[in-house]
């Protein structure tokens, strides 16, 4: 018997261990297609006030958590990105991003029934992490846009005008009054939450208790 599952995404496609989380997500969801999933995302940002053209991201990550810090960080992320086939880029010359123009992307996304929009998060995702893009760049944003089966140009004029920015600001206003002050968090059903990029034992147990 097929049991409906949804999965409420909460993320920002500018943090590493969100990627972490997606890709031990879908593993789970691999291991138990008896459950019909539904995924919808919700944005969130570590760091509002990144200006819109965005910062280095060596020197954002050094000045946030100082080099030593920085240093112990990078390892552990690098060994978990492993785990998950993710290798992680380090270029000197790399962005962090604003990343509000993504979640309005995904927005826009989540709005089409014929987009997939986990492979629009998986193209964010990688753009960032993997390919060290600027995925605060309109001209990044366009291309992955079309990329997954979007109008192109329609995107390009609706981004350059700043459409529904505000109401994604409010979405991700909405995501911190309900208490989530870090992410990725998943919220499964409605109902009940898990936070943080949890190891695939822990997500299988969560399903099938939910699921039972």
């Amino acid at each position: 018997m097929v049991k409906k599952f949804k999965i409420e995404i909460v993320s920002d496609f500018a943090c590493p261990w969100c990627f972490v989380g997606k890709r031990r997500l879908e593993e789970v969801m691999s291991l138990r297609p008896e459950l019909e999933i539904e995924l919808t995302w919700t944005p969130f940002q570590l760091n509002p006030d990144m200006p819109r053209e965005g910062r280095n991201r060596r020197d954002y990550y050094r000045d946030k958590f100082g080099e030593e810090r920085l240093k112990e960080l990078r390892e552990n992320l690098n060994k978990a990105g492993e785990g998950e086939g993710i290798t992680f880029c380090d270029e000197k010359d790399a962005m962090a991003p604003n990343t509000l123009s993504a979640h309005v992307l995904m927005f826009w996304a989540e709005q089409d029934d014929n987009i997939d929009t986990n492979g629009l998060a998986e193209k964010l995702l990688i753009a960032h992490h993997v390919d060290c893009e600027n995925i605060g760049d309109h001209e990044v944003l366009v291309r992955i846009a079309g990329e997954v089966g979007m109008d192109a140009i329609a995107i390009c004029v609706k981004l350059e005008a700043g459409d529904d920015e505000l109401r994604v600001k409010e979405q991700i206003r909405h995501s911190s009054a309900r208490g989530i002050s870090g992410v990725p968090f998943f919220i499964l059903n409605g109902q009940y939450s898990i936070s943080g990029a949890q190891t695939e034992a822990a997500l299988i147990e969560a399903f099938d208790q939910i699921a039972g």
